[in-house]
């Protein structure tokens, strides 16, 4: 069954947050409602304007609009969504995330969450087994985030190793059986 909800999709600095606007493309093609947030790090990689075409919203990523001083309420977003999927999950929001900084809007989201949120980790095959990143990680499993694991294969560094971000397919389908069981 497809999973039709509200979803934060939050995308953070990594080379493969390319892969996140099929993931969005995905989502809305099922039915689910896509609010992106775009880190100031996943900004370097994807356009908001890619993003706002897939999704069909405005891509936030400030705490407030620059342009009208607007807040965009990290509070009213957490209660919002029905999910809260980051994907990809870089080193270093995994990190800030596990330890409760709260320098983005993002992680304020996350902090304010009352609903699943799912982590799809991104980065390289060395980064991926570093004994601080794995510890990171079992905090944030330790505190009810599920995470998609990285699969194997090609990286952006020319490495074979795990790491790589989920192909777009598989976190959605990842997505359906969670909210189906």
């Amino acid at each position: 069954m497809a999973f039709r909800g509200k979803v934060v999709l939050g995308v953070t600095g990594s080379i493969s947050a390319y892969k996140s606007a099929g993931v969005a493309r995905l989502l809305v093609k099922q039915g689910c409602e896509v609010q992106i947030i775009l880190s100031a790090g996943g900004a370097k990689f994807i356009t908001p304007l890619t993003m706002s075409t897939v999704s069909g919203k405005p891509v936030l990523s400030e705490f407030n609009d620059p342009k009208t001083g607007a807040w965009n309420n990290h509070v009213h977003l957490a209660q919002w969504a029905d999910l809260i999927l980051i994907a990809p999950l870089s080193a270093n929001t995994l990190g800030k995330l596990a330890n409760g900084l709260c320098d983005e809007l993002l992680h304020a989201v996350y902090l304010s969450a009352k609903c699943p949120v799912i982590g799809a980790p991104a980065m390289d095959h060395d980064m991926w087994h570093h004994p601080s990143v794995m510890r990171n990680l079992s905090k944030l499993e330790g505190d009810g985030v599920t995470i998609i694991p990285p699969e194997k294969g090609e990286l952006a560094s020319g490495l074979i190793g795990d790491g790589r971000l989920a192909e777009p397919e598989n976190i959605v389908a990842f997505i359906n059986n969670q909210f189906s069981e």
